[in-house]
């Protein structure tokens, strides 16, 4: 049943929508309606004014589009700078008098006059509602309620539109609020469907898209609007002139810009891999397991999101380095978050700034965040209230709601080094999946951690005992150990000489590692994690050797 037009825009006793809606059997109250959905939902059930928050002004005209054509309405466009004219019609120019609707209450006036049953898209209205900016604004304020109360009894709907959502308060109960997200994977296999029908006829163009590539490029852009994933495929195409799944890296570059226009978070491009981590069998293995956790296929399967994992242990084991090879393995992107960038010197800034840079997390994601050494970013929370007014709690607060409560597929890896600096809040299953201890490598783990950093630095690894160095650098980190080539490396050049397995021990034997300097830090952090954590290594690796037998002495 279409809306009646006529009739001076009001309707008859009854309303059809409601008697339809009323009629026809309702979806299941679990039943998840997209948001393009629910605002047909909302136009039907003639909400007066919808607050839409996107920076997709054109698929939201599309759908608008869609739902006037459904329901037998036109749909009108209003900016400042052309005042309200019907959807693709030209642009008002050079009007002036009381035909040109740029002012908004003219634009309010206009909708009141319109006779037919209609939809109304009110583009970047925000500021003109903004009191703070300008005491005119109240003008508008006012008008906007009058025709809020006036619609309700017509078949006519202010919609507006802009990328960040500012309410007058006195419009609170009159608007209804809807944030349109990101568009779906439905969306991205129709822009792709769309691209490769422009450019089939172009003989250098080539597209090589099976199922499996596809999704893997469908996953890459999620997250983007479709305006930038349109932008990023035809970059691909003018860069190569091909079109597959190896131009996910193109993808990311396009969220790189997203992430560097950000300020709070860095987009770190990283080129490790798990064949230059030694150890960690249980982390890697973990990790390895949840690869394709973010896609379609385990999502069908029923899996959730993985949330995140913290990893605790001694500094220079390679915690920051499992981040860097995490994300390589997943393929995506990752974003490195210094929370010492939120706290700021005015008031509630800190607590805008932690919000921003979560829906920047959110709007590139699939994406992996890394938080490095989060005991120090969040340490003296627990006193904040007589130090900064409160400010670290109610950031803190703020990351672990959305740690417990986060939708959008965004991976946390949290490194901390000394727990007694970490609030217990953030100890809680439900806010990460897993919580690995990384410990000192044994000797098998150091002997490949110099195989891997001598390799890396264009030596032949079989040409050192390996076995004695790794040894003799019992109680180093993997850090040091990669100090202890460099040094010996520089050692090996101030002489004219290349470096051996003697120069190398020469500096290991000088040097302290932090396991002796610190060694009662390191008891009481290995104590903690016995039974709290997991071992980030095989537990057959970190095996306590047996307490010897004891035996009678005889005298022969």
């Amino acid at each position: 049943m279409s809306d009646p037009s006529g009739m001076n825009g009001h309707p008859p006793t009854a309303d059809p929508d409601r008697r339809r809606l009323a009629r026809s059997p309702s979806a299941p109250a679990t039943a998840p309606r997209r948001p393009s959905d629910e605002l047909e939902v909302l136009i039907r059930a003639r909400y007066p004014i919808i607050y839409v928050v996107t920076w997709e002004e054109e698929r939201l005209e599309k759908r608008l589009l869609e739902i006037a054509k459904k329901r037998n309405k036109t749909l009108h466009v209003w900016t400042c700078s052309q005042g309200l004219v019907p959807y693709g019609a030209e642009p008002q120019r050079n009007r002036t008098g009381s035909g040109n609707t740029c002012d908004p209450v003219s634009g309010f006036d206009a909708v009141l006059g319109h006779v037919d049953p209609a939809i109304f898209l009110f583009k970047d209205l925000h500021d003109h509602l903004d009191t703070r900016l300008c005491v005119g604004h109240l003008r508008n304020v006012r008008r906007l309620r009058d025709v809020a109360h006036a619609l309700r009894d017509t078949y006519k709907t202010i919609v507006l539109v802009s990328p960040i959502m500012k309410i007058p308060v006195e419009l609170t109960k009159d608007i209804a609020v809807l944030d349109l997200g990101t568009p779906s994977v439905e969306d991205f296999n129709g822009l792709l469907d769309r691209i490769i029908d422009d450019v089939k006829d172009q003989p250098r163009i080539r597209i090589n898209l099976d199922d499996e590539g596809r999704e893997k490029l469908v996953h890459a852009a999620s997250g983007l609007t479709l305006k930038e994933a349109e932008n990023v495929f035809a970059k691909t195409l003018v860069l190569d002139g091909k079109l597959d799944a190896d131009d996910i890296g193109v993808v990311f570059s396009e969220k790189q810009q997203i992430i560097r226009k950000s300020g709070t978070l860095e987009y770190y491009e990283s080129q490790e891999r798990f064949a230059t981590v030694a150890g960690l069998e249980n982390l890697k293995d973990w990790l390895s397991k949840r690869s394709a956790a973010f896609s379609e296929r385990a999502s069908h399967f029923g899996l959730p999101a993985p949330k995140g994992v913290l990893l605790l242990g001694v500094q220079g084991c390679g915690k920051s380095l499992c981040a860097k090879a995490a994300a390589s393995l997943w393929k995506l992107p990752l974003l490195r978050f210094d929370i010492g960038r939120v706290f700021g010197s005015l008031v509630g800034s800190s607590e805008e700034s932690m919000r921003r840079a979560i829906q920047t997390a959110e709007s590139v994601a699939p994406a992996i965040l890394w938080i490095d050494e989060i005991d120090k970013a969040f340490a003296g929370t627990q006193g904040s209230a007589g130090s900064d007014g409160g400010t670290a709690s109610r950031v803190f607060g703020t990351f672990l709601t959305w740690l417990s409560e986060k939708t959008a597929p965004v991976f946390v890896i949290a490194t901390a080094n000394d727990i007694s600096h970490l609030p217990p809040e953030m100890l809680r299953k439900g806010r990460v999946d897993e919580i690995f201890f990384v410990d000192l490598p044994d000797e098998d783990e150091r002997r490949e951690i110099f195989r891997i950093h001598l390799a890396k630095r264009k030596r032949d690894p079989s040409q050192f005992d390996l076995d004695a160095l790794s040894r003799l650098s019992e109680g180093f980190s993997g850090a040091e150990i990669e100090e202890a080539i460099i040094s010996g490396l520089y050692d090996a050049f101030s002489k004219g000489t290349d470096l051996d397995t003697a120069t190398l021990r020469a500096g290991i034997a000088e040097t302290v590692p932090l396991s002796r300097t610190m060694s009662e830090e390191l008891s009481r952090l290995r104590n903690w994690a016995q039974g709290r954590a997991r071992p980030a290594t095989g537990p057959a690796r970190r095996a306590e050797p047996e307490a010897a037998e004891t035996r009678r002495k005889l005298e022969i």
